[in-house]
């Protein structure tokens, strides 16, 4: 494995078992343990009911494309490689939306509302990350 030169995930205590998720690729949100709504990104309360009691729920990582940009200029000089790219917000077939890249697909096929899938790329041995492509 070449080193990773982007940022990684910095995980909280409360966000930690969202990341070992993606380590084991899996998608896991918070579920409420009152009302059993689904959230994220994670918090200490559940903004529907106030309840602090959760358990993490894995998602299926099927959905569609909801809102897109394409990044024509990098954040930072690790980025430049992968220009242009999408960065993606979609909307999960279980109603949570999660904002990352949409991969695997020509700019000219990138399309609001195409079904989508989470891929996972391990990009050291102590993190991995999660994206999207079509499905």
């Amino acid at each position: 494995m070449t080193q990773y030169q982007k940022p990684l995930p910095e995980p909280s205590s409360l966000t930690q078992p969202f990341w070992d998720g993606v380590k084991q690729h899996k998608l896991l949100v918070q579920k409420c343990s009152s009302c059993s709504k689904l959230r994220h990104t994670p918090k200490p309360l559940c903004p529907h009911c106030l309840s602090q009691e959760f358990t993490w729920a894995p998602l299926s990582g099927q959905g569609q494309l909801y809102s897109y940009t394409v990044m024509h200029r990098s954040p930072a000089p690790s980025f430049d490689g992968d220009l242009p790219y999408v960065v993606a917000l979609v909307e999960l077939k279980e109603g949570i939306r999660m904002i990352s890249n949409l991969v695997h697909c020509p700019l000219d096929k990138v399309r609001v509302g195409m079904p989508v899938k989470v891929v996972y790329e391990d990009v050291t041995k102590e993190a991995s990350i999660f994206k999207f492509a079509p499905a």
